[in-house]
């Protein structure tokens, strides 16, 4: 098959999206070193910087952010039906997964060798979501703006258990004004 063809395109979204989520524990935040390995360095779908930009819309956007992340990616790549096939392949491991999962936990959750499993993989997810972090800390503009705007959103968040979408606002309202008062000062 032509490696340009969309046929092409999408079934290589569906399976790099596939796995990804077949070999991702830990939810989004887990996935986005991945997703920004695969598609970005790998593939060169889409660029780096696109990365911030996919993260910031996901996150923005209702639903998780790996899904919203896949969707986003495909609909770029290959229009709707790239959309449609990254968000399947993102999904469909993790449905299978859970399903099992389910099924079997219910007869074995007592061991205390599948408690000190999960104990060992939820440390492991936090070293993802830490890398995750890091790498996108690496691409931020590192002003005294930039710390201001990531200390007060993470302190509205974890602390005062303010929404998410209303900080994320506040931080997009606040980025706006600010672009606007350098780009005046700039033009004088």
């Amino acid at each position: 098959m032509n490696k340009d063809s969309k046929i092409y395109k999408i079934g290589l979204l569906f399976w790099t999206f596939f796995k990804i989520g077949a070999f991702t524990f830990g939810g989004g935040y887990a996935m986005i070193p991945l997703i920004s390995r695969e598609v970005s360095e790998k593939k060169k779908w889409i660029t780096e910087d696109d990365i911030l930009d996919v993260v910031a819309i996901a996150e923005s956007t209702p639903g998780p952010i790996a899904i919203n992340s896949a969707t986003f990616v495909g609909y770029k790549v290959a229009g709707f039906w790239g959309a449609f096939f990254s968000t399947f392949g993102v999904v469909l491991p993790a449905f299978a997964i859970i399903t099992v999962i389910a099924y079997l936990l219910k007869n074995f959750n007592d061991y205390r060798v599948v408690k000190y499993a999960f104990f060992g993989i939820r440390a492991g997810v936090l070293a993802l979501i830490i890398k995750g972090l890091y790498s996108m800390y690496k691409q931020v503009p590192k002003n005294a703006v930039s710390y201001i705007v990531m200390g007060s959103a993470f302190c509205l968040v974890a602390f005062l258990n303010l929404p998410v979408i209303y900080v994320l606002i506040g931080c997009a309202v606040f980025g706006l004004v600010t672009s606007m008062i350098i780009s005046r000062r700039a033009a004088k």
